[in-house]
């Protein structure tokens, strides 16, 4: 069993309860917090036993964790067990879950807005609204899409820059 101390605690709990505001289950979130803050890879038991959970739904969370690109099975020395880390660092582990999440959410709405422009480029005038908006949204989503994949090629440095520019950016665009 981890020992947790009052602020890993609260970390565990806080990022639980953010997890199902994100649309992920509690405990998928809560063992990502565990790994994330505890200092050596931890075993399912390890996981289980600290976090009063059942050992079944920490497998389960484990994959979908896995399956997110965002903890890796490591091994020790002497133990066949696999133990559990996550990524540490958080610039890393944003880009994974970015990389994740459009993956998941945006690629399969610009295929669909993609089909839905074809679909609507063959109808009649009662499209013409419908085919603005989607052209709108369409051209939303591909210039995000476009910006974030040459962002995500920055170095962690150039990217933390970047980011702290924001006023000064602002400023000179007006």
């Amino acid at each position: 069993m981890a020992t947790l101390t009052p602020t890993m605690t609260r970390f565990i709990l806080h990022w639980g309860e953010m997890g199902t505001r994100w649309g992920i289950n509690r405990t998928v979130a809560q063992i990502h917090a565990l790994l994330f803050v505890s200092p050596k890879p931890l075993t399912a038991e390890e996981i289980a036993e600290t976090l009063s959970v059942a050992r079944s739904n920490v497998s389960t969370s484990l994959k979908e964790l896995q399956g997110w690109g965002i903890i890796r099975i490591v091994h020790a020395m002497g133990d066949r067990r696999d133990h559990f880390e996550s990524i540490k660092d958080v610039w890393e582990l944003y880009r994974q879950v970015m990389d994740e999440r459009k993956r998941r959410e945006i690629d399969p709405t610009l295929t669909m807005l993609r089909d839905c422009m074809l679909d609507a480029e063959k109808g009649g005038a009662d499209d013409k609204y419908a085919r603005e908006k989607l052209g709108e949204l369409l051209n939303f989503f591909e210039t995000v899409t476009s910006w974030y994949e040459q962002m995500k090629k920055l170095p962690t440095a150039s990217l933390l820059k970047l980011t702290r520019l924001g006023e000064k950016i602002r400023k000179l665009l007006g």
